[in-house]
């Protein structure tokens, strides 16, 4: 259980800056992800904490360890790859061991902790198997065995369940998160998928163009993105063009073309002038008709989810999109109709123009 320090890393490849003065503070045991679309330079961040890379400029510590230009196999680092890079002619059970075999472990010891492994990722009647008799989930669950056999300091994960199916994905996010928390490690994981991060990250940087935009636990994030960029990327948002008129602590007044909202701001949200509004489609309430920040609307189209219904809605020049949980609606808006919509204050969300 180690931190991680990143210090004004820069990293380019000929003319393209992959990282541009990045830094982060990984803390001891935290589960952390690195989020970003591709080519943001989440990927090269991590290469360069194994060791895959050096630097150009900057420094990264394992603790008090300077570990910048460690080779990898000298940094104490577990990783797991996107495309598993399980040996084929290897059985599971060799597959595991490799690691250990490198680092001159006794066979005696070798063949205890292989056996662990195994068994905490629930692979340990499979050690005879070769990879290619293997699902995907199955092999991504060696590949994870054979991470945390050597017992690294950190744990380093590059998109691991990209080639998974949707229900294999949701049941090993929680299984990565339980053996993590299992094994008291610090893990850097690298996605571009926004409900895998949120749903198991400890903190999370969002990356743009080789920088971090922003720091935070995924709470934070969702509810309050510092920019545009963040709301946009982590999840669906409506933004509306607003000017604030008013100020008074922590409250704001925002003319928009949806009326006038009234809004709970954080941080360095604008006082005055011209800013854009972020309401998240969950927060839109159709058909509360009482309280601060009601507009009407028209219906124009629904589309059903299964456990949600997407809503979309005419609010004067506007379109807004709602999501109402499919049970909690009393009945589906019909297309046409015309509603009452409100949003609460604390869903308003101020960004800068």
């Amino acid at each position: 259980m180690t931190p991680v320090s990143i210090e004004r890393l820069v990293k380019s490849f000929g003319r393209v800056r992959a990282l541009d003065d990045v830094s982060l503070e990984i803390e001891r045991g935290e589960l952390f992800f690195l989020l970003g679309p591709s080519g943001c330079g989440k990927t090269t961040l991590l290469r360069t904490i194994a060791g895959f890379y050096e630097p150009d400029a900057g420094r990264v510590r394992f603790g008090e360890r300077d570990v910048t230009f460690l080779p990898p196999q000298r940094r104490d680092t577990g990783m797991v790859f996107q495309n598993y890079a399980l040996w084929p002619h290897m059985t599971v059970e060799a597959n595991v061991a490799f690691g250990l075999k490198v680092r001159g472990v006794p066979r005696a010891e070798r063949q205890r902790r292989v056996r662990e492994a195994l068994d905490l990722v629930r692979m340990g009647e499979y050690a005879r198997r070769k990879p290619n008799q293997l699902s995907g989930g199955q092999q991504q669950r060696v590949a994870l065995a054979r991470a945390l056999v050597i017992r690294p300091q950190c744990l380093l994960l590059d998109e691991p369940l990209s080639n998974l199916d949707a229900k294999l994905r949701l049941e090993m996010r929680g299984e990565i998160r339980r053996l993590c928390k299992e094994f008291g490690l610090t893990a850097v994981y690298v996605t571009h998928d926004q409900k895998e991060a949120l749903s198991v990250a400890d903190r999370m940087a969002v990356m743009f163009g080789g920088r971090i935009a922003q720091v935070g636990t995924p709470r934070e994030l969702y509810r309050r993105p510092a920019t545009a960029a963040v709301a946009d990327f982590l999840g669906e948002t409506n933004f509306i063009a607003g000017t604030v008129t008013a100020a008074v602590g922590d409250r704001r007044t925002v003319w928009t073309a949806l009326g006038t909202l009234e809004a709970v701001a954080a941080g360095d949200a604008p006082h005055v002038g011209p800013c854009r509004v972020s309401i998240r489609p969950e927060a839109v309430a159709v058909g509360a008709a009482s309280g601060p920040n009601v507009f009407g609307a028209r219906v124009v189209e629904t589309v059903y989810l299964g456990e949600s219904l997407q809503v979309t809605l005419a609010a004067g020049p506007l379109l807004v999109r709602a999501v109402l949980l499919e049970r909690a609606a009393a009945a589906t808006p019909q297309v046409g109709a015309e509603v009452q919509c409100r949003v609460d204050p604390q869903d308003v969300v101020l960004l800068r123009e």
